[in-house]
């Protein structure tokens, strides 16, 4: 059996099981999963092996060479070592994108798309009428993104700040870095129906760029009111134009103290009493209730 052949056995196998530990309840989604897991090629999407994957108890484990092979395990890969940047969990993203609720022809955006890997795979699930806009700040990263991606049309991608710039109107917007506040660009763009997957991260651990916090479920309901609750915890690369050094403090003050999980609606404006907060910022807070 050749390299390729025991690759893409093992590739379908990988789609399996990420495929149900993202969507274990929802048959459709999971088989759809599965298949985009199954067509994306993983390698396409890293740097030249061999490869250093993400070991559960730290720092990583380099790959015996660059068999692909060792690429379809349930574990983030160093896109970047000496910075810590990692193309992330599958199961972990793959979930949140399934938390998303994705569907064939939707619209979305993965704001801090890295060098592509989980772009290809909303694209998948969006199909061909669908549209999907990857942004990365990093412009070598946006560039091999832009490279690996170039066979899905449905796929545009670019380099450049994804909290600042204006952004198309979206059915899912996937935000795949921790920021401190929730940008104005993201919620302006969520269609009424549309979620919105949002790290919310304080500073960093001591000693590394990584950021600790919640991911936050938004979903706009009507034009002026958007449903929020709290998926889970997270540690996760900051996200370069969505950071700012009093909103950390205020989130990280926020993280401390707990309730998260009893947060039910993001409010735009300045109106709703201190008391109903669980987090503030200009313009917008995290609300109970």
């Amino acid at each position: 059996m050749t390299r390729d052949m025991l690759t893409a056995i093992a590739r379908q196998i990988y789609a399996r099981h990420v495929a149900h530990a993202a969507a274990p309840g929802d048959a459709g989604l999971r088989g759809a999963l599965e298949a985009a897991l199954a067509a994306v090629l993983r390698e396409r999407f890293l740097p030249p092996g061999p490869w250093h994957l993400a070991r559960p108890q730290g720092g990583y484990a380099e790959t015996p060479d660059d068999d692909p092979i060792y690429l379809y395990q349930d574990l983030p890969v160093a896109i970047r070592r000496e910075r810590h940047l990692n193309n992330g969990q599958p199961s972990f993203i793959a979930g949140l994108i399934a938390r998303g609720r994705p569907h064939r022809g939707m619209r979305a955006v993965h704001v801090g798309a890295g060098t592509g890997y989980y772009t290809a795979l909303m694209a998948r699930l969006a199909g061909r009428e669908g549209r999907v806009l990857g942004i990365e700040h990093d412009p070598d990263l946006a560039a091999h993104a832009a490279a690996a991606l170039g066979d899905l049309p449905q796929v545009r991608v670019l380099a450049g700040d994804g909290a600042a710039m204006p952004l198309p109107a979206a059915d899912l917007i996937l935000v795949n870095a921790g920021a401190a506040y929730p940008a104005e660009a993201w919620l302006d763009a969520l269609a009424t129906g549309g979620r919105l997957i949002l790290p919310l991260t304080a500073g960093p651990l001591p000693g590394t760029p990584v950021t600790r916090g919640a991911i936050f479920l938004i979903e706009r309901e009507a034009e002026d009111r958007y449903a929020a609750r709290c998926l889970s915890p997270t540690l996760i690369y900051p996200c370069a134009g969505a950071r700012d050094p009093e909103a950390e403090r205020a989130l990280g003050r926020a993280l401390a103290a707990g309730g998260q999980e009893a947060v039910r609606r993001l409010c735009r404006g300045d109106a709703l009493p201190e008391a109903g907060c669980w987090l503030r910022g200009p313009g917008w807070c995290l609300a109970y209730g």
